[in-house]
């Protein structure tokens, strides 16, 4: 298997969401704090998130006329910027929204995961930057191809997949989830229409988990672990 490992890492409350900010203060920021102790302990050599996730920690977004400005021509190759790179961010961002201000996030090297759609002006762009970009997909990102190029291309064996209820129910509805790790919080959220760990659409088809730990951990904080058992098909 060329692609890497992927082991999806979340918190959530007791009900699945997702969204801490509105969490009663301590809860919050005990499981901030242990969601990154968690993520760190499997030392991975990549994180991967959706556009909505990552918007904050690109600085900008492109104007939406920049963005309408879509590609038609011939396939072309992928990015990667020169220099020796460790720890790799990849931000799913299909339509090229995100004007990135850095090359780097906390020393990750930021890649971006596009399809084929997005202008020459925004490769220029990147590259200018010094951001790397793999182009995976005509109209919507091939998340199996994003994998395989990111194995291949950048020699990645484990990916963090941390991204929101759609990035995330993507990959599970294709099968490309290994692993699950997730912090339950003792919160009780409730509100209506906040993402949730999985967002899937109605033809989506509810997945096994085969439970291989639990750990309770500081302030009332729970560690479950899953692996993804494989689909049949």
């Amino acid at each position: 298997m060329t692609r890497p490992r992927v082991i999806c890492h979340m918190a959530t409350s007791v009900d699945g969401r997702i969204v801490v900010n509105g969490w009663p203060a301590s809860s919050a920021a005990s499981v901030r704090a242990q969601y990154e102790q968690v993520h760190a302990s499997y030392k991975a050599d990549a994180w991967m998130c959706g556009r909505i996730t990552m918007e904050s920690m690109a600085g900008a977004t492109r104007a939406e006329d920049d963005v309408a400005r879509e590609y038609n021509g011939a396939p072309r190759e992928d990015f990667a910027a020169p220099g020796d790179h460790a720890t790799y961010a990849f931000a799913i961002d299909p339509r090229g929204r995100l004007a990135w201000k850095s090359k780097e996030i906390d020393g990750d090297h930021v890649v971006a995961i596009l399809t084929e759609r997005v202008s020459d002006e925004y490769l220029a762009f990147l590259r200018a930057r010094g951001v790397s970009y793999l182009l995976a997909g005509a109209r919507d990102v091939d998340l199996a191809l994003t994998l395989e190029k990111i194995g291949v291309r950048f020699g990645v064996r484990t990916v963090m997949l941390e991204g929101g209820g759609g990035i995330n129910g993507g990959f599970l509805r294709a099968g490309l989830i290994d692993e699950l790790s997730v912090l339950v919080a003792p919160v009780a959220d409730g509100r209506v229409g906040m993402p949730t760990l999985f967002d899937l659409d109605g033809a989506a088809t509810p997945c096994h988990l085969d439970l291989e730990a639990v750990e309770r951990r500081e302030g009332g904080v729970v560690w479950l672990r899953y692996r993804v058992a494989p689909r049949i098909p």
